[in-house]
Parts: structure tokens; sequence; C-alpha cells
């Protein structure tokens, strides 16, 4: 029997986002494979006009512009409630490639249409989780007070899970996830880690002098509430108490946060959004990585900067704690205690070096095409009949 022909129809694909660059690396691994693939997404942020069809290889790519309505979530991010206008395109495609099973991340304007056609045409849905809406929503709520925040939470994973409910087979970036998906939608789940490039992401790409005494402090990501980025000035404040004044922030991102943020971090570099080898350079010239979110439910820039040959110090809640070993690879704090460590870290030049060295090797490990290869050898489980109540 050969491979399933799959449908993907992920909620981001060319914006700068975790749920992007896994769509990308998901749509290149296909292509790799020689597997018969359909890629349907919204186009590129910015992008107007009609719907664009192109193969290659094996891989069919449908980009869904859209339209001047489209409502903006981020910088980056947007919801067109237009898009349904594109019902008919989809359908077509969907109709002229014959999936075996259609794939979703979440439910967007696309993940709500996979799951339609998927009904509609008899096909089994798989769905993977990228992204914790409850906590999004609850971070973001949170001017309405403790029970209100909390109350919407709730009632945000519990609508996103009855959506996931409509999968036979789910994945989720991590143990926790996994555990919590099973309890709430009664559908099996399965670890769909993420990888990351180590050519690109590599500590050679470093370009900062030798005699360069500072230590530069990386942050990678959305400038928003849900990334916990008003712990920043926080951890510069406790290092300065502390007595450590060799230290900079570089801050690689955007979002509606920064303003606020560059009032609070004066002394920092913002360097905006980056991609390709400016990033892998920016990476590679920070000494520690600090990524304080709890919400990330992986934190693909953490296994960048692992790579990268940068000790990473995170947090206890959220994902990125199942990618650094703590102690061997970075340190895993509360987020209140996190300027401890990298304290610790900015004073020890030795410590620093071993953990680079552990984190590198760690990210050798990491390869995309083992991580697709997994998602592949669970898609049978969709084709049975959903034997959970």
């Amino acid at each position: 029997m050969g491979a399933p022909r799959v449908a993907f129809l992920p909620d981001s694909f060319h914006e700068v986002n975790g749920v992007a660059h896994t769509a990308r690396n998901f749509t290149a691994y296909a292509q790799r494979q020689g597997l018969p693939f359909l890629s349907i997404r919204a186009g590129a942020p910015g992008s107007r006009g009609s719907a664009a069809i192109v193969t290659q290889d094996s891989v069919t790519a449908v980009d869904l512009p859209r339209s001047r309505a489209a409502i903006a979530m981020e910088k980056d991010l947007s919801f067109d409630p237009l898009f349904a206008r594109y019902s008919a395109s989809i359908g077509r495609a969907l109709h002229d490639f014959q999936p075996d099973l259609i794939h979703i991340t979440g439910p967007s304007e696309l993940g709500i249409f996979g799951a339609y056609y998927a009904w509609k045409m008899g096909i089994p849905l798989a769905a993977s989780w990228h992204t914790n809406v409850h906590e999004y929503a609850g971070r973001r709520s949170a001017r309405l007070g403790p029970r209100a925040a909390t109350w919407i939470e709730d009632a945000a994973l519990a609508a996103t899970a009855r959506f996931y409910r409509l999968a036979r087979v789910l994945y989720a970036p991590n143990e926790e996830l996994c555990t919590l998906l099973q309890q709430r939608t009664q559908r099996p789940c399965h670890v769909m880690r993420r990888g990351v490039d180590t050519t690109l992401f590599n500590p050679a790409k470093r370009t900062r002098a030798k005699d360069d005494d500072t230590i530069i402090l990386g942050y990678v990501g959305r400038l928003s509430v849900e990334k916990n980025i008003a712990m920043l000035p926080r951890i510069e404040a406790a290092l300065r108490e502390a007595g450590i004044t060799n230290t900079k922030f570089v801050i690689v991102g955007h979002g509606g946060d920064e303003a606020a943020l560059r009032a609070s971090l004066p002394t920092a570099a913002f360097a905006g959004v980056l991609r390709g080898e400016a990033l892998a350079t920016a990476y590679a010239n920070m000494d520690i990585f600090v990524f304080p979110s709890d919400t990330d439910t992986f934190g693909n820039v953490v296994l960048e900067a692992l790579a990268s040959g940068v000790p990473a110090v995170v947090t206890t809640g959220g994902g990125p704690k199942f990618i650094v070993h703590d102690g061997q690879t970075g340190f895993v704090r509360t987020p209140s205690l996190m300027a401890e460590p990298i304290a610790d870290l900015v004073r020890d030049a030795s410590l620093r070096q071993r953990m680079a060295h552990a984190a590198r090797e760690y990210a050798l490990g990491c390869r995309w095409d083992a991580i697709f290869d997994d998602v592949y050898a669970h898609y049978p489980a969709a084709a049975h009949p959903d034997p959970a109540p």
C-alpha cells in the first residue's frame, strides 16, 4: 500500500510564527519524499487577487489571498470574515486531489473548512495542536479581572477541545498537551515535536569580536502579552541589583506590546523581524537565550537557539521545559526565579561553554524528517472507525 494522499490545511503558512514554520517544513518534507500532498493555505500577508494553484513535483499548493476586510489580530496575523467565498475553490481542489486524509492545525478559517469537507466527503480527519488558544484568551482578558479571565480561559479550552474531537487522530508537541487532549476529546493523541535546521542555525555563524565582553541576552518571538515579555525588564533589573552590569538584551520580533517593551528596556537593541541568515547570525551572536513565555506549546525559537550553541533559560510552564534539559543545556525556572541562573551563566564562562556544547549536541538529534515520518506512521489509525463514544 502506498503513502496516503494528504490534504493539509494549516492555520498559518507564510507568516512568522511557529505554526507557519512547521507548516512550511511539513510541505517541504512531502516534496522531498515524493509524497502526494495538497497544501491549502491563506496567501501571504498583504496579498490580493484570486486563488493561485501551483504544482511542483508531488506537492500541489493552493494560496487563497485574504480580503481587504481581514481583521488584524497581530502585525502578521489576521482573520478574514469573507474567507467563506473560497468554499467552492477549496471543495474543487479537494475533489480534484481525492485525498485519503485531511490534516488541520486548529479552529481557523481553513481548519473549519477542513473539518467540514472531511465530514462532507467522508474523509478521515487528523488535527495537530499548535497554539494554546485558551491560555492566550485568558492572558488577553486579564484586564477584566482574574475571575473573568479564568472563566474565559476555561470556556475557550472547552470550545477548542470540542472542535478537536471532530478528528480521529490528534497530535500535540509535548506529553502534557497530549494527556490534556486525550482527556478532553477521548481521541488518541501522539507527540509531534518540532525539528530544526542545524545547518542554518549553527554556532559557526557568530560574528562578534572575541574580545567583546558584553554578555548578550537574547529573545526571539512575538512581542505580546501572552509571551510574558514583561519579565524581561524585571530580569534586567534583578541583574543590576546583583551587581551585574555587562549584559545587554537583543530583542528579535515584533508585536502589539513593542512600544511598552522599548520604554521599559531602553538599553536593549530591537532588531525587528529577522529571517534566514540574518536570524541565524543573531542567534549565534547571543550568549544566553531568555524565553519567559509559559503559553508556548513547544518553542521553536528555543530549539533554534540551542542549535546555535546558545544555552536557554525558560519557564516551568508550557512546552519549552520539554526542550531544555535543566542544568545541561540551560535552566528551567519559574518566571520569578529566572534571573538567578542567568546571573550564574553571566559570571561563569566555562559553564556557558559547557552548556553551549551540550545544547548544540542535543539539537543535532532533532531532525524534521524523523518527526514527519512519525506523523505519517500514525495516519492509518485515522482511517479506522472511531471507537470513541
